[in-house]
């Protein structure tokens, strides 16, 4: 007499392929909808059961409600948890560029990033804020590069993005800023343009 054993795990075979399906995707943070739509399951709590096992068993990272990785959190690039959790078009700029380009000296306690939405948010023991801007001028992409698959503004387009959200804002190395070049930016983006040249 055959007996079956009921086993809802599946086969190692199909595990290969869900994972390889993710590789081919080339992300290594996503969205459990993403998962769901490569892997063909629709069913929101098979999915949710499916995540939850390869958690489990180490095969994926839980970052937070809906959003996973199949690397370890430590090994993680901020700038893409960051992005990956505002989950929509961002960029990092304003203080972040800023401070790493020396136009500001002082600690930076947060990355900082420019999309549709404004959040300040804790993820895999980083921190985030991220400015909302609007649409004419978020999909602007002048003077933003894209660094793998984070998009980061440049120095002069974070500047121009400091003085859209603070007119006054000051910077410590104003005197090395080309503000001609901020000036353009500021044109091309549709920004007001400020006179920082007199201060």
């Amino acid at each position: 007499m055959r007996t079956e054993k009921h086993n809802a795990y599946p086969k190692s075979s199909a595990i290969d392929a869900r994972f390889a399906a993710l590789a081919r995707m080339g992300e290594v943070i996503f969205h459990a909808r993403d998962a769901g739509s490569i892997w063909g399951i629709t069913n929101a709590n098979t999915l949710h059961t499916t995540l939850s096992r390869y958690v489990r068993t180490g095969l994926l990272f839980r970052l937070q409600n809906g959003l996973y990785a199949i690397k370890p959190p430590y090994e993680l690039e901020a700038l893409l948890i960051g992005a990956k959790a505002i989950h929509g078009y961002c960029y990092v700029s304003t203080e972040t560029v800023l401070s790493r380009a020396g136009i500001i000296q002082q600690q930076v306690p947060h990355i900082t990033f420019v999309s549709a939405v404004s959040r300040q948010f804790t993820l895999a023991g980083h921190r985030f804020r991220a400015r909302r801007l609007k649409n004419l001028y978020l999909f602007n992409e002048t003077g933003i590069v894209r660094e793998g698959t984070v998009r980061i503004a440049s120095p002069a387009r974070a500047i121009a993005d400091m003085l859209y959200f603070n007119p006054h804002y000051h910077f410590d190395a104003s005197a090395q800023i080309d503000w001609t070049a901020v000036n353009r930016l500021q044109a091309e983006i549709g920004y007001p343009i400020t006179n920082r040249k007199s201060l």
